[in-house]
């Protein structure tokens, strides 16, 4: 799979991930309908699927996966809950971005 392939399943993946426990968190913490809880359903579904759509192992798959969960964690921040990330969260993202790639796509001998 290519690189730009691997980033937007993983780009989806945590998209998938934050809209279901956002969903939940919306019924648990802000007295919304508890029907969120379906499409909250589908969307952590949605997220277990995908990481399965990635060719490699899983474990190495689950940690490269964390590194971009981050970043898009640091983007909703900012689009959804409307809190501008801080130059550290930015660092934070980069770094996190970083150990991803390296993890997916060091040359692997052997």
């Amino acid at each position: 799979m290519s690189e730009v392939k691997t980033v937007g399943l993983f780009l989806l993946t945590a998209l998938a991930e934050i809209v279901g426990c956002y969903l939940q968190y919306l019924w648990l913490n802000q007295n919304r309908s508890p029907w969120l809880l379906v499409p909250a359903a589908l969307s952590l579904s949605l997220f277990a699927w995908l990481l399965t759509l990635h060719p490699t192992a899983a474990g190495r798959v689950y940690a490269a996966y964390g590194g971009v969960y981050v970043f898009v964690a640091i983007l909703w921040l900012w689009a959804v809950d409307g809190v501008q990330p801080t130059s550290w969260d930015l660092v934070g993202s980069a770094v996190a971005l970083t150990g991803m790639a390296i993890i997916m796509f060091a040359p692997r001998y052997g």
